[in-house]
């Protein structure tokens, strides 16, 4: 067989060479194919199962929730006939927030909202559960209330997740997938949180109304407003009235109308008002840290804030907060230690606080803000 010659070499190593680069940009657009279609493909069915082993795990939560409020209504409240189906009836209640087009009054419409809502809520309650007292019908209304959060959020998560399997939407998964997490997180903190209802023990957002008995303490006692009992007692030389809601049943009252009967009550004399109040801590804080701020601690919906602030500038009187850092399962399950043990702390912090900003024979208002279960007066 003869050689080839030098010319021949070339045109076989040119074609040798083209074939290795179309080869490569086959293999490129087949990669892209497969990534940008079947990948794809694969990822979403990674995601759907996610989010089902999640969605199993949340309807999990809720039952357990469902049947723990079932024994508890069972055993406290002694039922004649069966208080499952009214049960499943609260679990399906809901609020339909007012007309905000014209916000003028708006707080005034919400409020009265929350008031006939909580109204109808407890007398539903003491329906299914008469042989409760008072205080139970509360701690009761409180399981029957995380029972019904949790049963909310499993019916969130399943119509978003069959939406996006029935519209095949890879946005909608992806956004569900990835705060999955943080929901199961927060369900499982609704458990725990039916649990110390169920048993009518402190929860750590009750940090600020065991600060305000402690105040109270061997006081006399009078009752303000809606769930609201307020005592005096001096501090540093000051008049200090303290207020929390009503316990030991799960309350949390209305300060703000609480605190407005105050202020009105002793126009001109209160110099400040300070907040005790537990607040979500952020990742990589301490559990019952402690911090000094500037305005009104209270969550919800914000009537009551509005209220307190509403009241606090007519009078051109500067409110104080202290808080105690909490996570947000902390602050709806069982009272750690850590938190417990601030209660002292955050005293002592109020007392620095009215020595610095207020004078002798001066008035001031101790409002100890969160829910008041397994807290007595």
């Amino acid at each position: 067989m003869l050689p080839l010659s030098l010319h021949e070499n070339d045109l076989l190593g040119g074609l040798l060479g083209n074939l290795g680069t179309i080869s490569q940009l086959l293999f490129t657009v087949l990669f892209i194919a497969l990534f940008f279609g079947f990948g794809q493909k694969l990822q979403m069915r990674q995601f759907l199962w996610d989010i089902d082993k999640g969605l199993r795990k949340l309807d999990m939560f809720r039952n357990s929730a469902k049947d723990l409020t079932l024994k508890t209504v069972k055993e406290i409240g002694k039922p004649s006939t069966d208080p499952g189906p009214q049960i499943n009836v609260l679990m399906e209640q809901f609020l339909i927030s007012p007309v905000d087009m014209d916000p003028a009054g708006i707080v005034g419409k919400i409020d009265h909202l929350l008031d006939v809502r909580d109204t109808k809520f407890k007398e539903d309650v003491r329906r299914i559960a008469p042989g409760a007292d008072s205080s139970q019908v509360m701690n009761l209304e409180n399981l029957v209330e995380a029972s019904w959060a949790l049963n909310t959020i499993y019916r969130i998560i399943r119509h978003f997740y069959l939406m996006g399997k029935k519209t095949n939407s890879i946005f909608i998964i992806i956004q569900l997938q990835a705060l999955l997490p943080l929901i199961i997180q927060e369900a499982e903190a609704y458990l725990g949180a039916a649990k110390a209802f169920a048993e009518g023990q402190p929860i750590g957002d009750g940090i600020g109304p065991l600060v305000a008995s402690r105040l109270m303490k061997d006081k006399e006692k009078r009752k303000v407003e809606k769930d609201v009992v307020v005592a005096e007692t001096m501090m540093e030389d000051r008049r200090v009235i303290a207020l929390k809601a009503e316990g030991p049943g799960g309350n949390v009252g209305k300060p703000g109308d609480a605190i407005k009967t105050i202020i009105e009550e002793n126009v001109g004399k209160v110099s400040m008002v300070v907040m005790v109040d537990a607040a979500v801590k952020f990742e990589g804080e301490t559990s019952g840290e402690i911090s000094e701020g500037i305005g009104a601690a209270i969550g919800g919906i914000g009537t009551e804030r509005y209220k307190i602030e509403q009241e606090a500038t007519v009078h051109k009187i500067p409110v104080y907060a202290v808080i105690v850092k909490e996570s947000i399962q902390e602050a709806i399950t069982p009272m750690k230690k850590e938190i417990m043990e601030a209660g002292e702390k955050v005293i002592e912090r109020i007392k620095s606080l009215i020595l610095e900003r207020s004078k002798p024979g001066d008035t001031i208002i101790v409002a100890g803000i969160g829910n008041t279960i397994g807290i007595g007066q």
